[in-house]
């Protein structure tokens, strides 16, 4: 859904489990964690606070462990 991330929870490197918050994004004035679908190592990072975002965009890449 197209809005604006609020915070980036998580940084390059990072270990994350299946349903961890990645990001807190904004959309229509509610503030909405997205979760991590799968368990494994963040390697990339594609947003920033502040940046506005579409449908689409790639918020975060994992490599499954």
């Amino acid at each position: 859904m197209p809005g604006r991330i609020i915070d980036v929870l998580v940084r390059d490197g990072a270990e994350v489990m299946r349903g961890e918050a990645l990001v807190i994004l904004e959309a229509m004035k509610m503030q909405n964690e997205i979760q991590s679908l799968v368990s494994g190592t963040v390697t990339r990072i594609g947003v920033k606070a502040g940046q506005n975002v579409m449908k689409d965009d790639i918020l975060a890449e994992i490599a499954v462990r």
